[in-house]
């Protein structure tokens, strides 16, 4: 209920001036949260979301009084066994800071021609080609939420609920400039497992022979994601609240140049310790590099002819 009314109050500031506080310089009030510490976002994925938040507010796009940013170098847990906080939501009108469980790209294993599949913990590689499951760092901002239907659940017993998941598009520029073609955006950690049909012909979602997609919810908070931003299903609701009708960035660390730098070994390159400990070194993968090497899976491995699902058993 208080981040709820944390947030109401937030959403109805305007955005921040841009002469509010100069663009290198936080306000006072954001200074407990930022360090590399639980729960605090680090001074270089500060500075570069709130400049790209006042860029856009200046341009006209982001009409919110509230940004996001995300480091996607942290690591998925912390020391204390939580989920890893490496999502941010600041609203510097309001003075408030979230930060909330995310999950990075799974990536992927093509047998014989490439391996940038992440571990859950830390991820390593990262990259923008389509069908890499992989996280792009760089800047987009959030545009239309829209629902899918992924199917029914069993909330409790005899009760069958549908699993509407809403997405949050994102839309990127440069490296990000294909989000929109990659299905790039946010939306909550819950999906389907265990997929089967059962007859259902008074549900709107039903199909031409009357059946309905069944299966067992399953919660994967701050876990891996195909690529997009995934958060708690509660956070999610939040987020969800905050950019309907109202878009806003969201600034993704980090991007290739960061990648390069810290691979490189540059001095005053931002990694988070502990998963560079981890990894390494960091990985990213240019699109013009990993596409033919996913289209060459793809012929290689071509799907098997759709089938359809099994039947549900009987309950």
């Amino acid at each position: 209920m208080g981040a709820a009314l944390g947030l109401l109050g937030a959403l109805a500031m305007p955005p921040a001036r841009a002469e509010d506080t100069p663009v290198g310089q936080a306000p006072d009030w954001l200074a407990p949260h930022i360090g590399e510490g639980a729960g605090q976002i680090a001074p270089p994925v500060l500075a570069r979301a709130r400049a790209l938040y006042r860029r856009k507010v200046a341009e006209g796009v982001a009409h919110n009084p509230c940004y996001f940013a995300m480091d996607a170098t942290r690591p998925n847990t912390e020391e204390d066994g939580e989920p890893g906080r490496r999502f941010y939501m600041i609203c510097e009108a309001a003075r408030t800071f979230q930060a909330m469980p995310a999950g990075h790209g799974a990536g992927r294993r093509l047998e014989g021609l490439a391996d940038f599949a992440n571990g859950r913990e830390c991820a390593r590689h990262f990259g923008n080609a389509q069908d890499s499951e992989l996280t792009a760092g760089g800047a987009y901002v959030t545009a239309e939420t829209k629902a899918s239907f992924k199917g029914y659940y069993q909330a409790a017993p005899g009760q069958d609920v549908p699993l509407l998941r809403p997405f949050v598009q994102f839309e990127g520029e440069g490296e990000t400039a294909n989000a929109r073609q990659r299905a790039i955006g946010g939306h909550a950690a819950v999906t389907l497992k265990g997929l089967c049909r059962r007859p259902d012909r008074r549900s709107p979602y039903a199909d031409a022979d009357g059946y309905v997609i069944q299966g067992t919810l399953v919660d994967y908070t701050g876990g891996r994601s195909n690529g997009c931003t995934s958060w708690s299903p509660a956070d999610a609701a939040v987020i969800g609240a905050a950019v309907k009708d109202a878009p806003t960035t969201l600034y993704i660390y980090p991007e290739a140049a960061d990648i390069a730098a810290v691979a490189h070994g540059e001095a005053g390159a931002y990694w988070n310790a502990a998963c560079l400990h981890t990894i390494g070194s960091p990985v990213y993968w240019p699109q013009a590099a990993l596409a033919p090497l996913i289209a060459q899976y793809r012929r290689d491995h071509p799907p098997p002819p759709p089938r359809p699902l099994p039947l549900c058993a009987a309950r």
